[in-house]
């Protein structure tokens, strides 16, 4: 599984000494999920975006090249992955709980970013919290934080 994942990863990665930085993966992982989650809810709205963009240059501390470069990246394997679990065992290798739980506050950094939560975007975050191995509680603070002020 994990050969399988490497190779997919490294076929969509320039290849060079980029492709050998682990990062780089754990960074297309996450930007992916983002990526799901703006998505789902079948509107890619500007905030979600900018949202996104915000989160992928702070969290790995990137260039706006970069980030631009790792958002196209993540929206090519998003459209060719057939399931988020190559991803969510990427991070779950690779981060402690801590780091998980913010990957979760950033995602639903992105829930809230257009305003609203639909049933779409609510099915999906519960499903990446199982994956992420989050429990309900951790989930709930993580939501409460990424709440922005004034939200209904």
């Amino acid at each position: 599984m994990l050969n399988k994942l490497s190779t997919f990863l490294y076929a969509i990665l320039p290849p060079g000494r980029d492709a050998d930085r682990p990062e780089l993966t754990l960074q297309l992982a996450v930007a992916v999920l983002l990526i799901e989650v703006m998505q789902s809810d079948a509107e890619c709205a500007f905030d979600e975006q900018v949202t996104i963009l915000n989160i992928l240059k702070q969290r790995f501390h990137l260039s706006d090249a970069e980030v631009a470069q790792l958002t196209e990246r993540g929206q090519q394997a998003s459209k060719f992955a057939n399931d988020l679990h190559q991803f969510t065992s990427l991070i779950n290798h690779e981060l402690e709980l801590p780091e998980k739980i913010r990957i979760i506050e950033y995602l639903w950094q992105v829930v809230y970013a257009d305003g609203k939560i639909t049933a779409h975007e609510n099915h999906l975050m519960r499903r990446l919290v199982d994956l992420l191995h989050i429990s309900h509680g951790d989930n709930i603070a993580a939501k409460l934080r990424a709440k922005p002020e004034g939200f209904k």
